[in-house]
């Protein structure tokens, strides 16, 4: 018997009892559509924090201030500023391995217009550096120079939701939008950066809605509640080989000193955060893949009790195939084929029912999915294996038939 003989008989006894073959094929398809399920997600839950840490930059360490209840701000005033250029100044003479520096200052406008057209967003005074430590993209005109942040120019570079909402599908390089009462120009326009993210506590917002002027323009030009420290962040570009962690440890020191020991602010180490977020992935994938496994064990044990039972109904017919010169070796494979054809149309199903499962997850809960070749490789792999390795004992008990016995069974 060839193996295309036997995977034809297969297929035809599967095809004669399609209740009984699609029960025992839940337990693969259940199996294996939790695999991809989970392989997805947790690519997807990956290439997002990868994204987040691109635009925290993994050789950088950030200084942020801290959200203080205004009942408690007064107090804490009296000691220390906040996070402030004092700071960063501190920070690059006193603490080695700095390859470059840059400040942010967020501001609350309550206008924002051009001409007729109003827009919302959130406007960040930044240093000439800030576009290359944190990856913006301009995609037209050009980021904030050194020219512009010593001359406290008012220039901006806008986010795409932005430009939109204030110039249409106008030309936006040139013109000029107001924020409270201060005229900018715009002299660039950002790409797009997808929603907000948020990794191990930690978030990056969307540049969509943000607009960036010069950090000297802001604190010089515009207004900021009296109490609030001077910056927001302070972003430490480290050189190369050097460790974050060492340099978080120094710049704490220093920066508790200059605050007078006040829990004015802390200290974020994208490359930290990375790490802990793959060990989490990590944690996740191997309680998934449990989940998975069990699934498919139990798949697998079903394939196994089903081959039992056909072996006990078609024992007359496996005496008849011994009889006209079938040999032990093609019932093994007979059946084989079977347990084979089983786990593989269980696995092909699985796989659709994982990726629907991964697109109805992205679609409804807002979590990133990403079906991968591997997964798939993966999954179907496993569950071809589980089927062969379940058959193989019901073939042996059916390919050890003494034809005689066999021919005799009712």
């Amino acid at each position: 018997m060839t193996f295309a003989d036997a995977l034809r008989s297969a297929a035809a006894n599967l095809i004669s009892h399609p209740l009984r073959s699609g029960l025992t094929m839940l337990g693969m398809i259940f199996g294996v559509g939790a695999v991809i399920a989970m392989l997805s997600i947790g690519e997807g839950a990956e290439r997002q924090a990868m994204e987040m840490i691109e635009r925290l930059g993994v050789r950088n360490v950030l200084v942020r201030n801290t959200d203080i209840r205004q009942e408690e701000l007064e107090e804490i005033r009296e000691v220390s500023p906040g996070v402030s250029p004092r700071d960063a100044t501190a920070i690059l003479d006193a603490v080695p391995g700095i390859e470059a520096i840059s400040m942010r200052t967020t501001i609350e406008p309550y206008s924002i217009h051009a001409d007729a057209n109003i827009t919302s967003a959130q406007v960040h005074g930044v240093g000439w550096r800030h576009g290359e430590l944190t990856a913006l993209n301009v995609v037209e005109g050009r980021f904030i120079d050194p020219l512009d942040e010593s001359t406290h120019a008012q220039v901006c570079v806008i986010g795409r939701t932005v430009r939109m909402d204030l110039f249409r599908a106008d030309p936006a390089l040139g013109r000029d939008l107001k924020i409270n009462d201060v005229w900018f120009e715009v002299i660039g326009v950002l790409t797009g950066s997808g929603g907000q993210k948020t990794v191990q506590g930690v978030t990056v917002g969307s540049t969509d809605r943000e607009i960036y002027i010069p950090v000297t323009t802001a604190l010089r030009k515009l207004d900021r509640p009296v109490l609030e420290a001077p910056l927001d962040e302070i972003i430490l570009r480290l050189k190369v080989d050097t460790s974050p962690q060492e340099i978080a440890v120094m710049a704490t020191r220093l920066l508790e000193n200059l605050h007078g020991g006040a829990e004015d602010f802390f200290l974020v180490v994208p490359d930290a955060l990375l790490e802990q977020s793959r060990k989490t992935q990590r944690l996740f994938n191997i309680v998934m893949g449990a989940i998975a496994g069990i699934s498919l064990l139990v798949g697998g044990i079903g394939i196994m009790n089903i081959m039992l039972a056909t072996v006990f109904e078609r024992t007359r017919e496996i005496g008849i195939r011994r009889a006209v010169g079938a040999r032990r070796k093609d019932i093994k494979i007979l059946f084989l084929m079977e347990s084979f054809a089983i786990s593989a149309i269980g696995g092909l199903t699985g796989i659709i029912l994982g990726i629907v499962i991964a697109k109805i997850v992205a679609a409804s809960a807002g979590w990133p999915t990403a079906v991968t070749p591997l997964s798939v490789i993966l999954s179907s792999g496993v569950s071809v294996a589980v089927g062969l390795i379940s058959g193989i004992y019901p073939a042996a008990r059916a390919a050890a038939l003494e034809p005689i016995e066999a021919l005799r069974w009712e």
